[in-house]
């Protein structure tokens, strides 16, 4: 089960047709940060995007893709926690995410036909990663098949 052809429509309405595919969704310790704590913390100010909807709906259509694509999901949660007010490097950061996308835009999931059912369950923990809450984030990955 694959969502090639959505996945070649977000990489055209992006406008990246001709850009370099990235190896990987996101930059090895990228640290993304709200617009609250660079003002309160890092003493920056970088600007909010002046129309945030271009990033809302590129965010929401990743967020389509990773019913097929769970290597996706991951940053895309990253991406979620600035839909309300998204800076310039969140909309790069998601703009990296779907030229990861033309790497390999045909990757999906495979269900074969097998007599047996094996249920396998992965799952990791990142210990206080977000910089404005120092929350954990988890993530966790069910295989049936």
């Amino acid at each position: 089960m694959s969502q090639r052809k959505y996945a070649i429509e977000l990489i055209a309405e992006c406008g990246l047709g001709g850009a370099k595919p990235a190896g990987t969704p996101l930059e090895q310790n990228q640290k993304l940060t709200s617009v609250k704590y660079d003002e309160s913390i890092l003493q920056t100010n970088e600007p909010m995007m002046q129309d945030p909807s271009r990033y809302q709906r590129s965010v929401g259509r990743l967020l389509y893709l990773t019913m097929t694509r769970p290597d996706l999901a991951f940053p895309v949660q990253v991406l979620s926690q600035f839909m309300h007010c998204p800076k310039e490097s969140h909309m790069e950061a998601a703009l990296r995410v779907v030229r990861y996308l033309k790497e390999a835009s045909g990757l999906g999931l495979l269900m074969p036909v097998e007599d047996t059912i094996e249920l396998l369950a992965y799952c990791d923990l990142d210990w206080g990663t977000c910089l404005e809450t120092r929350r954990s984030i988890t993530g966790y990955l069910v295989k049936l098949g």
